[in-house]
């Protein structure tokens, strides 16, 4: 996998990390610069440690199920891809945010926006990705994007949270879409 298909699963990954961090940021009544940091170190650090988890629990069935891995690839994507959709579609705003940053709030936000991420690292696992670099790329995207998300909340509240995850799960379904061509030998 490419730097820009692991890229473009980044910024899909991280739709739903940026929706919160939005919220987060409407939800302030002033702004320090240690909220976007914050924001962006809880998201971005689990955003990366879940398709690691992920990617470890998916090596050890890959030899019992490396003749369909391309379908389980292409389904949870597609799935993951359809759940993001579905959940913009009935958004109406923001959820009541708390604005606190400590570290149970946090953590169960953090931990609540990244389990995709854990199924994308099962996909992982039985395409040809180098797990270092994916890492890398989705905790770094996701800490920008996070981070970027507070103060774009602060400054102009929730306006666009629905269409953030609209936008994830549409490259999730695309991604997926290509993972299954590429196997087929159509691209």
């Amino acid at each position: 996998m490419n730097f820009f298909s692991l890229f473009m699963i980044a910024v899909g990954l991280s739709m739903d990390a940026f929706a919160v961090s939005i919220c987060k940021g409407l939800s302030l009544s002033s702004m320090r610069w240690t909220y976007p940091v914050l924001a962006g170190a809880y998201f971005g650090g689990f955003q990366a440690l879940m398709p690691l988890f992920g990617y470890a629990a998916g090596t050890h069935f890959q030899a019992a199920i490396s003749r369909v891995d391309h379908w389980i690839s292409f389904a949870l994507l597609v799935v993951i891809g359809l759940d993001m959709l579905k959940d913009a579609r009935k958004a109406e705003g923001c959820f009541q945010a708390d604005p606190s940053f400590d570290v149970k709030t946090m953590t169960m936000l953090a931990v609540a926006t990244s389990i995709d991420a854990l199924a994308v690292g099962v996909t992982f696992a039985f395409l040809e990705v180098w797990i270092g670099a994916a890492v890398f790329i989705i905790g770094v995207t996701t800490f920008c994007l996070s981070a970027a998300g507070v103060k774009i909340g602060n400054v102009f509240g929730a306006k666009y949270q629905a269409k953030a995850q609209m936008a994830g799960g549409g490259i999730l379904i695309l991604m997926a879409f290509k993972i299954l061509l590429e196997h087929l030998g159509v691209l």
